[in-house]
């Protein structure tokens, strides 16, 4: 498959190293780096697939125009769509014989695809509880730019894990409570908690983290699950403890594993499967624009 690579910046060019020869043309109206301005310089014979690595306000225009022409799209996290939108996009895709895929690339973190392989396997048996926390410390590099926004951290960070919260522990669909959501340094939300309606899973996201952080800890029946970090920050550990009963000292495995990040290549593999089979990605993004709309002004209930 054959892409066009619309928003040359970190992320475009992340994506550029991967795709290789197969990227024939980056468009980019602020890089000059970039072959093109705008898609319609470019032949559209040249490329089978886009990649839409570009703000968010631009990503539904991109996306009529690429889905009209039945070329199929991945887009950078996150998409936040209406129900009317998503419709629309899902009909002119479905007439031109084209879908739309919007990349979550931490489901394929080593780990995670470990993790959930555990937990598929009956590994730790019934789940009694999940936390997870993403964090970093960007609050001064994003303020006064595009990512300031009205959703911030709920919408670039906490979106990955509510994504994790269906594709890993399979709860797409589920309603979350807000247990904290402030802007401390931002005029955009820079911090929240976020928890399932049983408060069985619970997310935690901040641009305030002064140290990049990465934790998903797994409490189930017959043990426990605990990742800690992400390849692209050099390691990440998985250990795995199964339950001594009645009590004891539980019995232990590590597993660690190093960079250069490995997601997304998994993830542009992932896509092409994806759009060999005509599935998109419509379903997942109506429920993670869901639950940042409603996170981003619902009332605030106490956690536990």
């Amino acid at each position: 498959m054959r892409y066009m690579l619309v928003g040359y910046g970190n992320i475009g060019a992340k994506r550029k190293a991967v795709l290789g020869d197969r990227c024939v043309a980056t468009v980019d109206p602020f890089n000059r780096a970039a072959d093109y301005e705008t898609p319609g310089q470019c032949d559209e014979d040249r490329y089978d697939a886009a990649i839409l690595a570009v703000p968010n306000d631009v990503k539904v225009e991109l996306l009529e125009y690429f889905l009209d022409r039945g070329k199929h799209a991945l887009v950078e996290k996150p998409l936040i769509l209406d129900p009317m939108t998503a419709e629309r996009l899902r009909r002119r895709g479905a007439k031109a014989g084209a879908i739309w895929y919007t990349s979550y690339n931490f489901r394929f973190e080593p780990h995670v695809v470990a993790l959930k392989r555990h937990l598929d396997a009956g590994a730790i048996g019934r789940v009694y509880r999940v936390r997870m926390f993403y964090g970093n410390g960007t609050a001064g590099t994003i303020a006064g730019t595009w990512r300031d926004s009205r959703y911030g951290v709920l919408e670039d960070m906490a979106s990955h894990l509510i994504d994790l919260t269906g594709f890993v522990f399979g709860r797409s669909g589920c309603e979350f409570r807000v247990w904290e959501r402030r802007g401390h340094e931002l005029k955009g939300i820079d911090h929240c908690i976020l928890a399932t309606s049983d408060r069985s899973l619970v997310i935690e996201c901040s641009f305030l983290a002064w140290k990049n952080r990465w934790r998903i800890e797994v409490t189930g029946e017959h043990g426990a699950l605990e990742m800690d970090g992400l390849t692209k920050w050099g390691r990440s550990e998985l250990v795995l403890w199964r339950r001594r009963l009645p009590s004891g000292v539980p019995e232990e495995s590590r597993e660690t594993v190093g960079g250069p990040d490995p997601t997304w290549a998994a993830d542009l593999r992932h896509f092409e499967a994806r759009a060999a089979a005509g599935e998109g990605s419509c379903d997942n993004d109506l429920w993670l624009s869901r639950t940042v709309m409603a996170a981003a002004v619902a009332p605030l209930e106490g956690g536990a």
